[in-house]
Parts: structure tokens; sequence; C-alpha cells
């Protein structure tokens, strides 16, 4: 008899035309071998975290060389050269990616999957909650099992501080505290308990990202070994990340990136965007201003294509668009950074 809960993630995955659940049913997923008893869990856990491609490559990010270059070494050449990450050269166990929201922390994670063409997990603390008692921690358990099946494998924890926070914190319950321990237990052991044919062993990172690091658990500080500051975008990666944003639009003869750049200091990525997005508009606001909705449905469609993107979308846009990010806020990250930062 199966469980109703397996039950339903069979007839959700024959709905979409995905076969990955007989897989785990029968011991196995599409990449490799699952041992594990928890095969419902594994099933669950192809469908709500998997993805295979997120099809974000470094260059998609604006700036950030050395975060870039520190990721490559944690994750990427390891890969590349597994005979030289033996012994004391063995790969990082994790990688802290922490800064303002908004800096990228999430591309950064999707370009690291894509780059180094491992299976990329990306979980929240929803993919493993549960009500009922202890399955939470199996779910933690499983994933991990399931991660070494997949192997090259990055499980990425977005927003890791709502996971793990400091244990003895107040309001925390027991069930919360399990968790927390069998991630750690799990992140300690992620390289050690299965190899290839070759005797290597399968590589497993556990990449996390938080704008809260100093809530995190000291217990995950020590495993995260690597603690990668993700800052605001300087005036170079400003000026990149705008010609990024606007690589889809026509731009106007008179657009002077570097102005653009200098005006938006303190603007995280998310920030920029949002303007680059809003000046975007400005050109077809001009042409629908005091329209009506029958004139508007009446006018040619393309002709808004044509319509470049100005200096004078931006200042307006500009002015509409706040920086999200406080000096404050910045400060404590730096101060952290000093404190713990391992880059």
């Amino acid at each position: 008899m199966w469980p109703c809960g397996y039950v339903w993630v069979m007839s959700q995955k024959q709905e979409r035309g995905d076969n990955s659940v007989f897989f785990a049913q029968e011991g196995k997923s599409q990449h490799g071998e699952y041992d594990g008893p928890d095969h419902q869990f594994a099933a669950m856990l192809e469908m709500d975290v998997l993805e295979d491609t997120p099809g974000v490559r470094f260059d998609d990010v604006a700036g950030l060389s050395e975060a870039k270059r520190l990721l490559e070494e944690a994750v990427v050449l390891p890969l590349l050269m597994p005979e030289y990450f033996q012994g004391i050269r063995k790969p990082w166990k994790g990688v802290l990616m922490f800064g303002p929201p908004g800096t990228g922390k999430t591309l950064l994670a999707k370009a690291v999957a894509t780059e180094c063409g491992t299976t990329f997990f990306n979980v929240s603390s929803a993919s493993l909650a549960s009500k009922w008692h202890g399955e939470s921690e199996r779910m933690v358990r499983c994933l991990f099992d399931l991660a070494r099946a997949y192997a090259p494998s990055t499980i990425f924890i977005d927003e890791i501080d709502s996971l793990c926070s400091s244990r003895g914190a107040t309001g925390e319950s027991q069930a919360s505290r399990r968790v927390k321990s069998e991630l750690l237990v799990q992140i300690d052991g992620a390289n050690s308990s299965r190899t290839n044919e070759d005797g290597s062993h399968k590589l497993v990172m556990v990449l996390a990202a938080t704008n809260f690091p100093w809530d995190i658990d000291q217990g995950l500080r020590r495993r995260l070994e690597k603690r990668i500051y993700i800052p605001l975008p300087n005036f170079k990666s400003r000026m990149e990340l705008i010609k990024i944003n606007l690589k889809t639009v026509k731009v106007a003869a008179d657009m002077d990136f570097t102005v653009i750049a200098r005006r938006t200091d303190g603007y995280s990525g998310d920030d920029l965007t949002n303007v680059c997005r809003d000046a975007s508009f400005e050109g077809m606001r001009r042409k629908l201003a005091g329209k009506t909705r029958e004139e508007i449905r009446n006018m040619p469609k393309d002709n808004f294509a044509k319509v470049p993107v100005t200096m004078r979308d931006f200042e307006e846009a500009i002015k509409r668009v706040q920086p999200s990010v406080s000096a404050v806020d910045i400060e404590r990250h730096e101060n952290w950074y000093l404190e713990f930062g391992s880059a």
C-alpha cells in the first residue's frame, strides 16, 4: 500500500510527464543511485527543488569579480582538477554569501551551478517543512542523500538564517533545534560517505545566502568555510549592469551611462534594474498620455518598441526609484565581514 503523500506526488508527476518519481520509488535517481530509506521524500524533493539547468552564466552577473573568482576556486576548479584537490587541498564543504538585499547572491548561485554543470538543488525553509514529528529532519537527510546520488551537486539554501538561526534563541522550539542539528551533521558529512567508481569523492557543495549573517548559528558559520561579502555594485559594476538591463531595448544616442552610474551611487543591483525598467516605460507613457482606452486599443503596437530610452527617461526614473539599502545596513555587513569574513 503506497502512502497517500506518494500517490499525490505520483499524480502530479504524471500530469507533468515527469518520470523521476518512479526512479525514486525504485531506489534510483535519474543521475545515480538513491539508496536511502525515504523514497517518498526523495520524490517530493525532486519535484520541488531540483533544477537541472539554471541557465545563468557568470557573464550575466555584473561586476563581483572577486566573488566570482572565489566561487570558481571553491566549486568549479575541483571538478576540472580533482587530482589536485586532495588531502589538505580538499574542496570547501560550504560557502556563505552575505550582503545587503538585491546584490546578486541568488544569481551568483545559479551561475555557479551552470558554469560547473552540477545538479542544482534550490532549497528554502518551506521545502523542508513538515507538520509531522521528525519528518523535517528526515527530509534534510534525504536531501543530502539525493544530492550525493545526483553528484556533482550544488545545494543552494537561500535565506539560510530562517532555517538555521542561532540555537538557544528566544522562542526556539525543540523541532526547530533538531532540524538545525541534522543540517549541521549533514554538511559535515556531505563529501565523506560516497565515492565514484574511480574512488574519488562525490562532490556536494553547500552554497548558502543570507541578508542577516549575524543571525545564523555559530556551528553553521564554522561549517560554511568560505564567507564571501557581496557588496553594493561599484561605479564600474553599475555601468555594466545598466548596459545588461538595456540590451533588449533601443537606446537613444544621447545616453550617457557614466552619468547614470554616478547618480545611482548607493543603489543595489535590484534597485538599478528597477530604475532601468521604469525608464524603459517612459516612452510609452508619453505616447499614451491623454488618450482613451479605445484610442490606445487602435494604436499600432509596434510603434512602442521603436521609441528609444533617453537620458530624460532615466532622470525621471531616478527621481521615482530610491535606493533600498541604508548606510546603517551596509556598515553592519562590513563590520561582520571584518569579524567573521573568510575570503
